[in-house]
């Protein structure tokens, strides 16, 4: 018999006739096996059992076929236990699926019913990837944007001295923002700089928590308090006793579900699912939501209460739009993240690239620089990333167009072909400068209406009508 690959695979099916099959086959090729019928136990297990790689089922709803369960615990993996890999295992060859999946960062993808060989070679290289990523950890997190990007816009410098007089303290906060913005970024921040920051931050996007699974994952069950309770679950709260817990999406939270999460910020207790011991926590709370929570509130869709509890320090992130600066460096930070991820040798911007994206919109903020710069990096080809390779359209404005943001860009010139930060005889700097004079004239002096008119924050317009002197 073939020497066995060093190395644990756990594997979670509802299938009893898959997971024999599969109990008899891998423990042939692999020198450790686990299964489980439930993703319910799938933290508990990952905790103790300590897996290389996970084959994970997409489907454990015999009438629910959409793959969305094994997506939500996808990213559960990939958020606690980023370096072990993750095989999606389905019944239904769906190509938009299984691109999906790998670009949540699954390893591959096998379709039931599956080849005994392909499937044994694919976990193979699984467990060898996972080997490779332990050995080369330390190097690579050295490339990953692990901390903020300030700027030097007024918004983020005021943001930045908050952070710094509120990170040593235990007060609750609350971060508002769009989405992409970084609010999660912000909160690591805020944990790093804090008197926790020895201790874990645990992250959980509640919004895509099921109700089922709610109480569950924030407080833990007990073995048997439910059918699938096949042993102890460590809540989120538990898990982050003495350091950080941050809490996603809370706007998204139903109404009948924020009095529970309430209860538990207000006693500092928790209980777990089918035990009736009170168990004390010590945590410093981060919250973060795109939403409008004081609307919500008005509309009877948030609790009041509530929102006091989470809202002791509000910071409200600006969109990337207003953070212009830190485009650069956010999209350096990722081109060479992805360069080490797909192998690729870019290691700069061209100018023309690099004006194309400090001239774009991004209107999906950081998450959608970051989706952009993935691309780019996985269609070059040399040393350098070009525009060509970013495959973008960008636009200079009109010279008389006073009813766009100079940096938003609408009708006009095309980026192509130009030479450096020259476009028609005029630097990018004389285009703003002329437009915002235009915008200024037109408005009467109305400082408000030209940054309404310029779509841009009185903050930036400030910036601007002191570096052009107007």
């Amino acid at each position: 018999m073939a020497t066995k690959t060093k190395g644990k695979i756990l594997v979670v099916d509802d299938n009893a006739g898959i997971r024999g099959a599969l109990k008899v086959l891998l423990p042939l090729h692999f020198t450790q096996v686990e299964l489980i019928a439930s993703p319910k136990e799938l933290m508990a297990r990952m905790n103790e059992f300590k897996p290389n790689a996970v084959l994970l089922d997409m489907n454990f709803h015999t009438d629910i076929n959409t793959g969305n369960e094994g997506l939500f615990w996808l990213a559960e993996l990939k958020k606690y236990f980023p370096q072990t890999e993750v095989v999606l295992f389905t019944a239904y060859a769906d190509i938009q699926l299984a691109v999906e999946g790998m670009k949540r960062g699954a390893f591959d993808f096998v379709v039931k019913p599956w080849d005994n060989a392909k499937l044994v070679e694919i976990l193979g290289k699984a467990i060898q990837k996972n080997a490779q990523e332990d050995k080369h950890n330390s190097r690579q997190s050295s490339l990953l944007p692990s901390k903020m990007i300030w700027g030097e816009s007024p918004q983020m410098l005021s943001i930045r001295k908050t952070v710094e007089k509120i990170a040593p303290t235990d007060a609750t906060v609350l971060i508002t923002g769009e989405n992409g913005t970084g609010k999660d970024v912000l909160a690591g921040e805020i944990h790093r700089s804090s008197n926790r920051s020895g201790q874990q931050m645990v992250s959980v996007d509640v919004g895509a928590l099921t109700e089922t699974l709610f109480e569950s994952e924030l407080f833990g069950h007990v073995k048997g308090a439910f059918t699938d309770a096949h042993a102890d679950h460590t809540g989120k709260f538990e898990q982050a006793n003495g350091g950080t817990l941050f809490l996603d999406e809370i706007g998204n939270i139903p109404l009948h579900l924020q009095g529970k999460l309430l209860r538990v910020l207000q006693n500092r207790c928790i209980t777990k699912v089918g035990d009736t011991r009170q168990i004390p926590i010590d945590i410093r709370l981060i919250c973060a939501t795109n939403m409008d929570l004081e609307q919500m509130i008005r509309d009877g869709k948030f609790r009041e209460d509530l929102y006091y509890r989470i809202n002791t320090m509000h910071i409200i992130l600006p969109p990337l739009r207003e953070r212009m600066d830190e485009i650069k460096e956010l999209a350096y930070s990722f081109m060479l993240t992805y360069a080490q991820k797909y192998g690729r040798n870019v290691r700069q911007i061209d100018t023309q690239a690099l004006t194309a994206l400090k001239l774009h919109r991004w209107s999906g903020n950081i998450r959608e620089l970051k989706n952009a710069m993935e691309k780019a990096v996985i269609m070059s080809e040399g040393e350098i990333l070009t525009l060509q390779d970013l495959q973008m359209s960008i636009n200079l404005p009109d010279s008389s167009t006073t009813g766009r943001n100079p940096m938003s860009l609408g009708e006009g010139v095309s980026l192509s072909g130009k030479g450096e930060h020259e476009y028609n005889g005029e630097t990018l700097e004389m285009q703003e400068e002329r437009t915002i004079r235009a915008a200024v004239e037109k408005c009467g002096g109305n400082l408000s209406l030209v940054a309404k008119t310029l779509n841009i924050s009185r903050p930036t317009l400030y910036s601007k009508l002191k570096k052009y002197n107007i």
